[in-house]
């Protein structure tokens, strides 16, 4: 038993300095890149700017609050994407969503409840397809809302953007 436990005393020594001797080696692995490399000005990449892009219908941008009249001739218009310089972006896909408000009526105790249903598809071109169009027309009253999201624009050296996206409310 004295055997044992000498052997068991040297061998923990042996495994606790190889233990210690790693974290030392790991410390001074990871500490040696941080202070071998200058960031000087020089060196550093050039930063490119960033152009905000802008997502227009009929030159109204986000939460912006329309008349119906306005809302049933603005959704056939086509949605225009621009840059600070003016230059148009292509659209390569976007998401609309028209959210209506209504009421329903419970029958037992004739209680009037408002609710919002929206319908929403996935574009690949603007402006919206006709059905789509002559269908909002139709429908739309105050309190509604059209909703562009998911904007995904083409720059002229073919890169992928997303655009803002535009929120119009349809006031009274």
């Amino acid at each position: 038993m004295k055997f044992f436990w000498v052997r068991f005393v040297i061998n923990s020594n042996y495994f606790m300095k190889r233990f210690i001797a790693g974290i030392f080696l790991l410390c001074f692995l990871f500490a040696t890149p941080a202070f071998s490399q200058k960031n000087t000005p020089a060196s550093r990449p050039a930063m490119q700017v960033k152009q905000k892009i802008y997502t227009t219908l009929d030159g109204l941008t986000d939460s912006s609050g329309i008349a119906v009249a306005d809302a049933e001739r603005m959704i056939a218009l086509p949605l225009l994407i621009q840059d600070a310089k003016k230059y148009n972006y292509s659209i390569s896909s976007y998401q609309f969503m028209y959210m209506k408000k209504g009421v329903t009526e419970d029958e037992q105790t004739g209680k009037v409840t408002p609710v919002t249903s929206a319908v929403s598809n996935i574009f690949k071109t603007t402006p919206l397809s006709p059905i789509w169009i002559k269908s909002i027309q139709e429908q739309v009253k105050p309190g509604d809302e059209l909703f562009f999201f998911d904007i995904i624009v083409k720059d002229a050296a073919g890169k992928l953007h997303y655009a803002p996206t535009l929120r119009l409310i349809v006031k009274g």
